[in-house]
């Protein structure tokens, strides 16, 4: 497992490689956070919030969850860790840039979002 130091260290890493267009309006930046934060929906203790875009009245962010990182891919080291942030920050982008681009069809990131949701209900139902 790696320590929040390093996490943070790599997501800031991660941040450098993306073209300063992907930070336009994101005016709360990217945060790290130490919660292992699960979905409202999850039926149990299998499914666990990586990254989040927040859209609220004159902010838009992004946070990234070590808690959850952690609970997922306790065995990550560094370089396993840096592949899969890479990827959750990327995805969490998109959410920003599809946002900004207002795209919301049935092929944006939300609605591939939405339908893994409804899958994982159906899969776990009440």
């Amino acid at each position: 497992m790696i320590s929040i130091g390093e996490y943070r260290d790599i997501v800031s890493e991660l941040l450098d490689e993306l073209p300063p267009e992907f930070f336009r309006e994101l005016s709360g930046g990217v945060t790290v956070s130490e919660a292992l934060v699960i979905p409202d929906y999850a039926r149990g203790d299998d499914l666990y919030t990586l990254g989040q875009y927040q859209v609220s009245p004159g902010i838009r962010q992004i946070t990234m969850f070590k808690g959850s990182f952690d609970r997922v891919y306790p065995q990550a080291d560094a370089a396993e860790a840096r592949r899969l942030l890479r990827g959750i920050l990327r995805h969490e982008f998109r959410h920003h840039l599809e946002y900004l681009g207002g795209v919301h069809n049935s092929s944006s990131l939300e609605a591939e979002d939405e339908r893994e949701k409804q899958a994982y209900l159906s899969q776990h139902p009440n």
